[in-house]
């Protein structure tokens, strides 16, 4: 007999990011549908994958999402077993630091006595038990002590492209013992070159930032009064709102955009760090959903049938199902065919496609 699913603790909430554009994926991803509501790795996309690790450890009713206007529609869509009120898409593009601002207003005002998680959308996590057992760990810890507690990922390799979390001594904690026990903060590192980053793999103490806060909605908003108090006032604001929807479309365009690393981590009296054990791909670019692919011929990766001849290390992607791609004699070559448009390109320029936009209509945007 299985075990049954834990219940959830109702002052547990999740707070789950799921704006930004669709640059790096296209023609498969749009603006209006960016990654994290895309079909990439079988059914379910990685904003239904990141609700669905939250079962038994966050109540339904108190995971929010945070998008934007252009993207609520699918959103909506695609987490239609969550309370319609608990979408909500902001007024302005104004960076991290105002959209967690925003949720934790808005969970404020349900709940001030609350422990929540800021999550991405985007990323993906297969071991969802060992997951579950950091992300509670990390709810114990931010419940229990006056912290803010931080997920980092053990880096494989020296990537520049990732913030970077120093590690210093093992923390003394209130509360219960903990699996997964956290590390002090020394310090946030920004995206290094290449070299440093080299050095910080070498010095072993360093963890990628992947960007998942959590703390007691008290701890955050007395840092965030400390620190930016323009967004501890707007926090304020919603809690003694009437009409919090008419006070964010009024106050939040207003917010001095800035990340939530420069705003308020990188300041904040006492950050944690607990390293994770799960599994956890970024999923960055074509080259990253290549790693999940099938393997055809000559290391072709791709998600459906090629004709192909001499040729290898391909990417292929293709969301035309009845339309067939066929290669001959192309090596390292990136091919993504959707119904209404086509990409050709390099491999080794994965990253640059996100600079075809300027180049393209506004219907294939």
């Amino acid at each position: 007999m299985s075990n049954p699913t834990p219940v959830p603790d109702s002052h547990q909430y999740a707070l789950i990011l799921a704006g930004g554009s669709g640059t790096r994926f296209w023609p498969l991803s749009r603006n209006a549908r960016p990654k994290q509501l895309l079909n990439l790795f079988g059914e379910a996309t990685l904003l239904n994958q990141t609700i669905s690790r939250l079962d038994g450890l966050v109540p339904k009713e108190n995971i929010l999402i945070l998008t934007n206007s252009l993207q609520e529609e699918a959103v909506r869509e695609v987490a239609s077993d969550l309370p319609p009120e608990n979408i909500f898409a902001e007024p302005a593009k104004r960076d991290t630091a105002p959209a967690v601002a925003l949720g934790i207003g808005l969970i404020a005002a349900r709940n001030p006595e609350a422990t929540m998680m800021v999550l991405p959308s985007d990323q993906l996590i297969n071991d969802t038990a060992a997951y579950q057992s950091v992300m509670r760990d990390a709810l114990s810890a931010a419940a229990h002590n006056d912290a803010l507690v931080t997920v980092g990922i053990k880096p494989t390799w020296a990537c520049p492209a990732f913030g970077y979390i120093e590690r210093g001594e093992p923390a003394k904690l209130d509360g219960p013992a903990l699996d997964n026990p956290p590390s002090e903060v020394t310090r946030f590192r920004e995206k290094p070159d290449p070299k440093l980053a080299e050095t910080f793999l070498a010095q072993g103490n360093f963890a990628w930032n992947a960007g998942m806060f959590i703390w007691s909605v008290q701890t955050v908003i007395n840092e965030l009064t400390q620190h930016t108090p323009e967004l501890a006032s707007f926090i304020d604001e919603i809690n003694q709102s009437t009409d919090i929807i008419d006070t964010v479309a009024h106050k939040f365009p207003s917010l001095t955009p800035i990340s939530i690393d420069y705003a308020l981590m990188e300041n904040a009296s006492r950050v944690l760090n607990i390293e994770a054990t799960f599994d956890w791909d970024d999923v960055g670019s074509w080259l990253s959903v290549a790693k999940y692919l099938d393997t055809q011929g000559d290391n072709n990766q791709t998600n459906t049938e090629l004709a192909e001849i001499d040729s290898e290390n391909n990417i292929v992607f293709n969301a035309r199902k009845e339309s067939k791609i066929a290669l001959l004699g192309v090596d390292d070559l990136i091919v993504v065919q959707t119904d209404d448009a086509l990409l050709i390109a390099n491999r080794h320029q994965a990253d640059a496609i996100k600079n075809l936009g300027p180049q393209l209509p506004d219907n294939l945007l």
